[in-house]
């Protein structure tokens, strides 16, 4: 008798894309009430004159289709333009202590932000504020701030070009550099560590290379969910015979094979495409070792056919002209031992072999990452090992070659272009100071994990958010929680209700944004953002829909009024007449950034223009002139554990997700429906730990050094392949489990895709801000 399977949890057995994605989308058109008025919305997504997708940064190619969205595009866009409103009604409905006993998803699908709110502590709700007096009211409490130092300003990869440029400069002329940014969550290891390596922190590549590569190398990403619309260049890669090679903990379904909805034939006889020629289950945490050990195969296979008279393997004139360290390089990975490597990565030397005989037979070879190969404490270290392995074959400025980080939000890459950093280069400084007349700050500001250790410690007074939920996608909720409620201002931009809005400040304002797909029109006219993807290629995007209120403006509007009260009689800059025509600010992007030329004639061109990539056309813009070969010591990522009982933790991201936006309950492709509380371990390691499927059980931190209340409670034990030692569970949900100080100490991204854990059967409930339900993330107040 076959044993019942935990509720929602069922084998899916159909491929990636195909009936089902279609069958999705047709659900998020209802669930929004959008089923009339989506499809026209949609067929104007990522097309010339159109507006770009709010999800994911991957390209347009030059020749667009009539269908240029996936599936979790277009679930961003009915989230976005969805019919549903929070206004004042609902805002008088609802205190913020019945709100936060809502789930994370309940609160966003209540719908579009209307009016601009701050929060009444008397009636503990939002209540409507005139824009100006909230204006006026906020520049008083920044202009008492003891030391300009004390405000926090984060960013959102959805804003624009346009908003991220004024932000900077009003953060600067203000005289701070603390911009914590949502890449400092995700891909920092990749601004990082890759100027170290190649002198560029972008990728190489473009999509273009994508039908040259031989060879495709997929590591720590799962691109059917995270980045849809590159399943279209895989499958054609793998159709025209290309070697597509993944290593990934879990067998995501993308990767295996894809059905293609713009594929008539693939639809119309339910068959699909085969994606992956091998896949490789590495170990959580083992990125580095595997690497390390194709690395080593393939030198000492080079090393033998040189000694025989063969044909190198190694391209050893791009070596020897471009690369420093490269006998350093090779000697260290000479002293690491097959065993070592083995143990730490999960896969046999065999395997490992494998992929260096693939490789070695390759010409050209893209290597794409996202963040099962940043989000750890080696994330940095673990990106340059990826650019070592390119700079064997020379594999970087040549075509179909080259690295891919796949960054996640659409313009998380714009915003680090066009300033937003809080370790500004003294060039950059200069320009700015020459072109708007006065001396920015020197110092380097805080990242995320600086701002929230500083609002913790009360040294943080303030912070203003430019999209985004910070205080759920960061670590340590904790500490995100306690810092919050400790701040004398919060300032939120947004599109709609989430958590962070409703941990509330001594003053907190909640402000409605126009969306990517709404219409923009100043006083100059209809007006175009701009963003940068993640192949480094700008474009315009224009909305075209009614704004939710009148009431609603837009990010540059609402921090040109922030600046120009604030900055009153400090600021030669005319914020209004910034706000009022965006070429405006183009033309300043332009005067501080020499590689946006001709800004405002470029993004008017279908598909915009790409910026320069010194590495791409080998030039390596590093201290020596040259790419270097980094090490790596030793094969671990973390610290080995000799009790039994720990297992390295993953976090996911759920189908029916996108960061911490929730947009349903189901994540299809892994087999579960209907829930979230899930914990994701193999039956050999259920068996060996005691445990069987359906068991409800506690996960805590086994960090040494974190505090013993660092628990996820009530998660419902899920069979599913994983390699042994592992186990994964959703996104935010599992966040309490990383400590602030659990992050790479090079660039401070969060460990979460490696966290040390123990499984305990379920407890009584503990007190505490949150806890999860079948339905994600609700709050509990604290005990008073």
């Amino acid at each position: 008798m076959t044993k019942q399977r935990p509720d929602g949890i069922r084998d899916y057995e159909d491929p990636a894309g195909g009936w089902g994605a279609l069958k999705a989308l047709a659900s998020a058109l209802k669930q929004q009430q959008l089923l009339v008025e989506g499809i026209p919305t949609l067929l104007k997504q990522n097309q010339p004159g159109g507006f770009d997708c709010p999800g994911c940064a991957w390209p347009d190619p030059k020749h667009t289709s009539a269908f240029e969205f996936c599936e979790n595009g277009a679930k961003a866009v009915t989230w976005e333009s969805t019919p549903k409103r929070a206004g004042p009604d609902f805002f008088a409905q609802h205190t913020l202590a019945s709100l936060w006993t809502r789930s994370d998803f309940w609160l966003e699908d209540q719908g579009r932000l209307t009016h601009p709110l701050r929060y009444d502590a008397a009636t503990d709700r939002y209540e409507p504020v005139a824009w100006q007096a909230a204006f006026d009211d906020i520049a008083g409490r920044l202009n008492s701030l003891d030391h300009p130092d004390q405000l926090e300003l984060y960013t959102s990869g959805r804003a624009s070009n346009e908003a991220a440029f004024l932000f900077q400069l009003f953060g600067r002329q203000f005289g701070t550099n603390n911009f914590p940014d949502c890449s400092n969550m995700c891909h920092e290891p990749t601004s990082v560590g890759l100027p170290r390596s190649i002198g560029v922190g972008k990728g190489t590549v473009t999509l273009d290379d994508f039908d040259k590569a031989e060879l495709i190398i997929s590591i720590g990403h799962n691109p059917g969910t995270n980045h849809p619309r590159m399943m279209t260049p895989l499958r054609n890669a793998s159709r025209r015979g290309a070697k597509i090679i993944v290593l990934n903990p879990l067998r995501e379904r993308a990767l295996e094979r894809f059905e293609a909805p713009q594929a008539p034939i693939e639809m119309a006889t339910t068959s699909s495409t085969p994606i992956a020629s091998r896949y490789f289950q590495v170990k959580v945490g083992g990125d580095a070792a595997a690497l390390k050990g194709i690395c080593k195969a393939l030198v000492a296979k080079d090393e033998a056919a040189r000694a025989a008279d063969r044909a190198s393997l190694l391209d050893h004139p791009f070596i020897a002209g471009h690369t420093a360290r490269f006998e350093a390089f090779s000697a260290d990975l000479a002293s690491c031992s097959w065993g070592a490597i083995e143990r730490a990565s999960g896969l046999s030397r065999a395997d490992l072999e494998a992929i260096a005989d693939d490789y070695a037979a390759s010409n050209s070879t893209i290597v794409c990452y996202g963040m099962g190969i940043t989000q750890h404490v080696t994330g940095t270290a673990n990106v340059q090992q990826i650019a070592n392995l390119l700079l064997l074959k020379g594999n970087i400025g040549k075509p179909g070659a080259g690295i891919c980080p796949l960054r996640g939000h659409s313009n998380v890459q714009g915003d680090r272009t066009v300033g937003i950093t809080e370790r500004p280069s003294t060039e950059f400084l200069d320009r700015l100071r020459d072109v708007f007349g006065f001396e920015p700050p020197r110092a380097f500001g805080h990242s995320v994990v600086d701002s929230i250790a500083a609002m913790r410690e009360g040294r943080a007074k303030a912070v203003i958010c430019l999209g985004g939920n910070l205080a759920m996608a960061a670590s340590d909720p904790q500490a995100c929680f306690k810092g919050f409620r400790q701040l004398d201002l919060a300032v939120h931009l947004a599109t709609k209700l989430n958590r962070t809005h409703l941990l509330a400040a001594r003053a907190t304002y909640l402000f409605p944004v126009l969306g990517r797909t709404d219409s923009d029109v100043q006083v100059s006219g209809r007006q175009a953002l701009t963003v940068e993807d993640s192949m480094s290629m700008v474009h315009a995007s224009r909305g075209f829909l009614t704004p939710p209120s009148d009431q609603v403006r837009s990010e540059p509007a609402i921090l040109a009024g922030i600046a120009k009260a604030t900055l009153a009689g400090r600021s030669r800059v005319d914020w209004e007449a910034l706000a009022g025509n965006y070429d405006l600010i183009r033309d300043a992007i332009e005067q501080v950034f020499p590689e946006f030329e001709a800004y405002n004639d470029r993004i008017r061109r279908p598909g915009g223009f790409q910026l320069p990539n010194a590495a791409a056309m080998r030039i390596w813009k590093t201290p020596n002139g040259k790419a270097n070969f980094a090490i790596f010591a030793g094969v671990e990522e973390d610290p080995t554990s000799v009790d039994p009982e720990v297992l390295r933790l993953t976090s996911l991201r759920a189908h029916d997700q996108y960061n911490t936006t929730i947009y349903g309950l189901n994540d299809r492709y892994r087999g579960v429906f209907g829930r979230r509380d899930v914990l994701l371990v193999n039956p050999r390691e259920l068996e060996r730990l005691g445990f069987v499927e359906g068991d409800v059980v506690d996960v805590v931190t086994a960090l040494d050094f974190a505090r013993s209340d660092r628990i996820v409670q009530g998660l419902t034990l899920v069979s599913h392949n994983l390699p042994d030692g592992c186990c994964a569970s959703y996104y935010p949900e599992i966040q309490p489990l990383v400590a602030l100080e659990f992050r790479d100490p090079d660039c401070l991204t969060p460990s979460y895709k490696s966290i040390p854990v123990k499984i305990m059967r379920a407890q009584a409930p503990l007190a505490g801000d949150r806890a999860v339900t079948r339905d994600g993330i609700v709050g509990r107040l604290p005990n008073s």
